[in-house]
């Protein structure tokens, strides 16, 4: 079924200008000034006076939940799809945390082909803070060749929940990623759990610098937990890496204050990232400090950093919305996300001029319409 989404004012995130788009199926095969051709045989949506980017890309996020520090109640629920549509998410990637083991990694699985059958576009990282990743195959290797959901898998480090791995242990599992990688069609990265220990990144210049591993395999998260570990994420997106900034938790600043920081310094947006670290366990204080329950980290804080990157920090929309559209996409190694282009999957936010979300399109269905979700998950009425 064709759709046509007609005067949009596309930012892809380059800015295009006013174009027509052609809608097929799951795919954008056309985008030109004028596409009335196909307005006989199209469902025809006017995007007069919007402004159209590309679908947001979560690249951690706790779909199956998260948390259990301070007991089972402490663990976090599922994320719903009404929550990732209701601030313009269409591609996730779930993963786990500290826990190995309430937390199963075939649950993980379930759920990725869960929010993929609902209509969002779903990935998932093997393994856990733990240096014995947990997989569904028997290795990373196995998964990253015969599971099509795995991008990667992921490790703690410079945390005192991790398992203190050396840099042979990391080495041997980015290779897994990388050959793994090679053999499935795909990138292949080893995703870093940052905490905040004062070994923070060294072990990971190591792995540049002494044994020369490529860079691009190296994605590092939870970058802006504190200032010191901040400078030395610089230092790494200066040699070539892409830093990952946490909005939902872990961050000594407000996050697009980091990125304009990261940008004095001398970083390129291209080499940053947001992710929101959804569903993450959180604890509640009161305002002496005292804990008095838990909360789960937001996931809307993505959109929410950018905007203020453009309405506090100056940044043009088209460098603003990298960071969450192309730069992770190219982080990941999709191939087919993160861009408004023909041949792309036809993920899309629709926002007014003040830059409130009004519409969402994942894989070409359209989920949100005048900011109303009109596609619920399985269990939402």
């Amino acid at each position: 079924m064709l759709k046509l989404i007609k005067n949009a004012t596309i930012y892809a995130p380059e800015y295009l200008g006013k174009k027509d788009i052609l809608i097929a199926g799951e795919k954008i095969v056309a985008i030109e000034d004028n596409l009335d051709v196909f307005s006989k045989t199209a469902t025809t949506w006017d995007a007069n006076e919007k402004i159209i980017t590309p679908g947001l890309i979560d690249q951690h996020i706790h779909i199956i939940g998260a948390g259990g520090k301070d007991g089972f109640a402490s663990m976090t629920p599922e994320v719903t799809l009404p929550e990732l549509i209701a601030c313009g998410t269409t591609t996730v990637v779930g993963l786990l945390g500290t826990d190995g083991t309430a937390r199963n990694i075939r649950t993980l699985y379930g759920k990725v082909k869960s929010l993929e059958q609902e209509g969002v576009s779903a990935y998932m990282f093997c393994g856990y803070y733990g240096v014995d990743s947990v997989t569904i195959t028997d290795s990373i290797q196995g998964d990253m060749i015969c599971i099509d959901k795995v991008l990667g898998c992921k490790i703690a480090i410079s945390d005192i929940r991790s398992s203190y791995p050396s840099a042979t242990e990391l080495l041997r599992k980015l290779r897994d990623v990388r050959v793994g990688g090679s053999i499935g069609n795909k990138k292949g990265i080893l995703h870093i759990h940052l905490g905040n220990l004062e070994t923070k990144m060294d072990i990971l210049f190591e792995l540049v610098q002494k044994y020369q591993f490529p860079i691009e395999h190296i994605s590092p998260t939870h970058v802006g937990r504190t200032k010191p570990l901040f400078d030395q994420a610089i230092e790494f997106a200066k040699l070539g890496g892409i830093i990952d900034i946490t909005t939902g938790a872990s961050k000594y600043t407000d996050p697009y204050k980091s990125v304009l920081y990261a940008l004095e310094q001398g970083v390129s947006i291209d080499n940053i990232t947001f992710s929101s670290d959804g569903h993450a366990g959180l604890t509640k204080l009161d305002e002496n400090g005292k804990n008095i329950g838990f909360k789960k980290a937001p996931i809307e804080q993505n959109l929410f950093e950018v905007i203020q990157l453009i309405k506090l920090g100056g940044m043009k929309i088209e460098e603003a919305f990298k960071i969450i559209t192309t730069n992770p996409a190219r982080n990941l190694g999709l191939k087919n996300k993160g861009k408004i282009k023909v041949g792309y999957d036809a993920d899309l936010c629709a926002f007014n001029t003040n830059l409130d979300l009004q519409d969402v399109f994942a894989r070409g269905q359209q989920m949100m319409r005048d900011t109303e979700i009109i596609v619920k998950g399985s269990f939402e009425s």
